[in-house]
């Protein structure tokens, strides 16, 4: 939810736009870009029904726009996603549902999740994945776990990119690897910045870079998807 992504996803949507359309084509897109420091206190604070009361609203702002679909660009917020998706009339883009089938149809069984220590620790991530695609989740070592979550914040959210980072999350997948792990989602649409697969011993899903086509997949008409509320 930093403006790090952000950028990202807006970048590739339009590359994929005008790879797919040609010339000048590009993405009819509604941003709402948000105070991230503003969530940030909401995440610390264990207040998620500020947030999900937040991003409702902004996601209803989108709608009253024009929007015929709504993501939420962040992996963590997505424990809110349900609560969203009931309170909009258009199609949440699930990032665990895209992710998921991403895994699916390359016959991946075991990844490891790499993420905040939020989508790390709590339960919405890995039960989605578990409940709708059969795959269950390895996540770091608890001391690994922090080193992740706190590059994320400390780092990539502010536009610093070390070569220290890079190699501490290369040893955390190979930690993996030997585990058992076949794979590896980067499960923060930040982390993308840091590593891609020239970097990992692992076959990389970047739930960023999924994301993106998946609202392109629907822009397209070649995505069926349903709201996450029931």
């Amino acid at each position: 939810m930093s403006w790090e992504s952000t950028a990202v996803y807006y970048k590739e949507i339009n590359e994929l736009v005008r790879d797919r359309r040609g010339g000048l084509a590009s993405a009819d897109i509604l941003l709402h870009s948000v105070n991230f420091d503003e969530i940030v206190s909401m995440q610390k604070a264990g207040r998620w029904d500020l947030a999900e009361q937040a991003l409702a609203n902004t996601a209803n702002g989108l709608v009253r726009a024009g929007a015929g679909c709504i993501l939420i660009c962040t992996n963590t917020m997505h424990l809110v996603a349900d609560q969203v998706a009931r309170a909009v009339p258009v199609p949440l883009l699930h990032i665990v549902d895209v992710v998921g089938h991403a895994l699916v149809e390359a016959g991946m069984k075991k990844p490891l999740l790499l993420a905040t220590r939020y989508t790390m620790e709590q339960d919405f991530y890995r039960d989605r994945m578990a409940a709708r695609f059969g795959i269950h989740m390895m996540v770091p070592q608890a001391e690994d776990r922090t080193g992740v979550h706190d590059i994320i914040f400390d780092e990539l959210c502010q536009g610093v990119i070390k070569d220290s980072s890079r190699a501490f999350y290369v040893d955390v997948i190979r930690k993996a690897a030997e585990a058992g792990a076949d794979c590896v989602i980067l499960g923060c649409t930040e982390i993308g910045l840091l590593i891609d697969h020239k970097d990992s011993p692992l076959p990389v899903f970047d739930s960023t870079k999924l994301h993106a086509r998946a609202a392109v997949d629907f822009f397209d008409g070649s995505l069926q998807v349903e709201t996450v509320a029931a």
